[in-house]
């Protein structure tokens, strides 16, 4: 009541002044920016993207759009990403815009409300605009190009008009790259000469669908019929993947076609950096090629290789999941529009779910290394005490808020835990469907029927909560409404390790990590000692994370804080961990020595207990259904 009481008067005391005779004069009200609608786009908008500057790193743009008719026209750049589901698109690395009509330059407004819109007023007789920007990179963060490598996602290059579904909007795009470049993407090559490549004709769509993957040393494999793995590295010996590895790629590019009874792919391309000058360590998905972002040393590093082995299979999985198939809410007509995550758990968790499931059938892990990680998924979810305020379902909004933002206590703030839960509930769902059957339909009968079934297209189809439960509900009768909306909205976790139990396993923690617990945290940059006394320790002592509530907490260490000592001796990871071990014998606090808000300071961590890694434990007198999902 008071809210809406107040405002008014506040809003009334600061607009006012602005209509007075010596006050400043309102801006002209800009025209609406017309919303996407399915009609015809006539004509082709020719895309040119020079990527030569390879010491400035400056991707120069040149595009030409037609002209529909004369008057008010809006260009938007575009916001929204389809690989983070969020609006994680930046507009100030577009600089240098210019408009021209002919010979003419053509004034253009930035939206007072959407820095991402541009209004123009087209005169009359002109039939196209002649486009021109640069796209400038961060000083900071992921790189784009570097003096070997390029990576180029269209939508960061590229203008469209306002008022049409994007995969109406025809392009013709072109790149030219540095000299000595050779390039891979799922887009057709129309003509090839020298450092200048032109792409045959496509929709706006399918375009931002496609990056271009670029470098100095590259290699390229064929891994099945219309499968292609493109590799580009730092140097060539990043390239020399071991030929089992290759061979188990191989049967992946066969299997996963096999599980969802289809393949819409026209062809399809892993582009893979080997890099540790670009970024590394992520995926980004697409319908017919998919982005794998690996160390330069992935190709000697049979660790690496089973950590990120859930990487390359989930990013595949992604083609079916996700692009080919998606979440009703998440498909937006163009890529201005807000997308809504509401069955992110099954986007991404159920994704994540089948790299669990295909990466030891595959050989990518072992069945034991694939135990292993469920294990570490089992217990991130297991001390999640932020449950107690952020649900399951509420987390699937994260992507609008915290996307490239840092999270600190991640434990309490629940970012993006669809991925690592969505495995958790979807791995149960399994075994129920196992249960209810007594053995003979599991979430392999939905893969064939929910994302193929036989269909070949390459048209995007959606669905939607209740196409989940109806689906389920075929192969094996259940109040599967019911089942998801408990565990979605719970607070607590009574059942969040079931599918665990009911495949014959129950998680705990013994005094010795797992070898996949110690790339886990090789990964990761730090040891983990979050389940014991609740730091991650990165370099030199530095706390890189605090388990929330925690013994470390408790005694009044924080983020930023460095370790120094322990008992009076010099710190070092080692040291901490024969600290604990003495204190569970000793029944004595560990004394540690730290730095935090420029000041030394000596703490009692409150942690009596020993060291704890998670690992899976078989359960007496049970049925192994996990141990034979995991297995081929």
């Amino acid at each position: 009541m008071m809210k809406t009481t107040l405002l008014p008067l506040v809003a009334a005391a600061f607009i006012a002044p602005a209509f007075s005779s010596v006050g400043p004069q309102p801006a002209p009200a800009t025209p609406a920016i017309a919303a996407p609608r399915d009609i015809p786009f006539k004509g082709e908008i020719r895309l040119q993207v020079d990527a030569t500057d390879s010491i400035h790193k400056i991707l120069r743009v040149r595009e030409i759009i037609p002209v529909q008719k004369a008057g008010s026209m809006v260009l938007l750049y575009p916001q929204w990403e389809t690989g983070s589901h969020s609006p994680t698109q930046e507009a100030a690395p577009l600089a240098g815009l210019t408009i021209k009509a002919g010979a003419k330059q053509l004034a253009w407004r930035r939206d007072v409300v959407n820095p991402y819109a541009f209004h123009i007023d087209v005169p009359v007789g002109v039939r196209e605009l002649d486009i021109s920007f640069q796209y400038l990179p961060a000083a900071i963060g992921p790189k784009l190009m570097s003096r070997d490598m390029l990576m180029l996602p269209w939508q960061k290059v590229a203008l469209y008009p306002a008022g049409w579904f994007i995969r109406n909007i025809k392009v013709q795009a072109e790149l030219t790259m540095p000299d000595g470049f050779r390039f891979a993407t799922s887009l057709e090559t129309a003509e090839a000469s020298g450092n200048r490549v032109q792409f045959k004709s496509t929709n706006f769509e399918d375009l931002v669908d496609a990056p271009v993957y670029a470098g100095r040393y590259t290699r390229s494999i064929d891994l099945a019929t219309s499968v292609r793995l493109n590799m580009f590295g730092d140097n060539e010996a990043a390239l020399n993947l071991p030929p089992e590895l290759i061979a188990k790629f191989s049967a992946m590019a066969t299997a996963v076609p096999q599980l969802f009874r289809s393949q819409h792919y026209r062809h399809f391309d892993f582009l893979m950096s080997l890099s540790d000058v670009m970024i590394s360590g992520g995926g980004v998905e697409h319908q017919e090629s998919t982005e794998i972002n690996v160390s330069a040393n992935y190709a000697q590093d049979a660790g690496e290789q089973a950590l990120m082995a859930n990487l390359v299979a989930h990013e595949f999985i992604h083609s079916w999941n996700g692009r080919t198939r998606q979440p009703a809410d998440l498909w937006t007509p163009n890529l201005n529009l807000p997308m809504r995550g509401s069955l992110l758990w099954v986007y991404e968790g159920q994704t994540e779910f089948w790299a669990h499931v295909m990466t030891p059938q595959l050989g990518l892990r072992t069945a034991q290394q694939a135990l292993d990680a469920l294990a570490v998924d089992a217990s991130l979810m297991a001390n999640r005490p932020g449950r107690a305020w952020k649900s399951l379902q509420d987390s699937t909004v994260d992507a609008l808020y915290m996307p490239a933002k840092p999270v600190h206590w991640r434990d309490w703030q629940r970012r993006e835990d669809y991925y690592a839960e969505g495995v958790m509930l979807w791995l149960d769902v399994d075994m129920l469907l196992r249960e209810l059957t007594s053995d003979r339909k599991n979430m392999q009968d939905f893969a064939a029927v929910f994302f193929g079934a036989g269909n070949n297209a390459r048209t995007i189809s959606t669905y939607t909560f209740e196409d989940v439960c109806k689906t389920l509900n075929n192969i094996a009768p259940y109040d599967w409404a019911g089942y998801f909306n408990q565990r979605l909205d719970t607070h607590d976790d009574a059942h969040l390790l079931d599918g665990l139990k009911r495949g014959g396993y129950r998680l705990v923690y013994t005094d010795q990590p797992t070898d996949y617990f110690i790339q886990y945290e090789k990964d990761l940059g730090g040891t983990d000692l979050s389940t014991s006394v609740g730091l991650v320790i990165g370099r030199k002592g530095a706390v890189k994370s605090v388990a929330w509530e925690g013994p470390a907490f408790k005694a009044g260490i924080s983020l930023g804080a460095r370790l120094t000592a322990i008992g009076g001796q010099a710190y070092s990871d080692e040291a901490l961990k024969q600290a604990i071990r003495d204190a569970a014998v000793s029944r004595r606090a560990i004394e540690l020595t730290i730095e935090a808000d420029g000041a030394t300071r000596n703490v009692s961590v409150p942690y009596l207990g020993s060291l704890r890694y998670p690992r899976l434990e078989r359960i007496p007198g049970t049925e192994d259904r996990l141990r034979s999902l995991l297995t081929p």
